[in-house]
């Protein structure tokens, strides 16, 4: 079932590929159907928290008319950062299952491990490495071609 919902992230990382944004989708999963679905909108909105997961975390929160997204699964293809992990604590999501780590920026398990700090009220289950390759290919690509451009500019 991971596997199948994680393809669904994949759509949308390929979706902010194709508007050049960093390509990372997030779909958000409640009793078996996608509620919410999202990716990357930085470049295109100009605004720093257009983030895959905050975008699906709104969607997802209008969906369910409540802030409270207890029973809801968060698929996203890269290792969500310090405010999408503060924002997935402050909504009660009860699961997060991504593909890729973020050995700069991951606050599940790279960077820091936000979830083991003790006082929060909410804890949500998570896991990763799921469809790991194609998420983080598809990211490798994204940032190849984008030097690739960057050197053709300069020459």
């Amino acid at each position: 079932m991971h596997t199948f919902y994680m393809k669904e992230a994949i759509k949308e990382a390929k979706l902010a590929f194709q508007k050049d944004e960093v390509p990372i989708g997030c779909i958000i999963v409640h009793q078996d159907k996608i509620i919410a679905r999202a990716h990357n909108l930085r470049e295109d909105t100009q605004n720093a928290i257009a983030h895959a997961e905050i975008l699906a975390i709104e969607q997802a929160c209008q969906y369910l008319n409540s802030w409270r997204l207890e029973d809801c699964t968060l698929y996203v293809t890269l290792e969500p950062c310090a405010m999408c992990t503060g924002a997935i604590l402050q909504s009660r999501i009860k699961e997060v299952i991504y593909g890729a780590q973020d050995p700069k920026g991951g606050c599940i398990e790279s960077c820091i491990q936000l979830y083991e700090y003790k006082g929060f009220n909410h804890y949500p289950i998570h896991k990763a490495g799921i469809l790991e390759e194609e998420c983080s290919s598809l990211l490798k690509q994204f940032f190849k071609e984008k030097r690739i451009k960057k050197k053709m500019s300069k020459s």
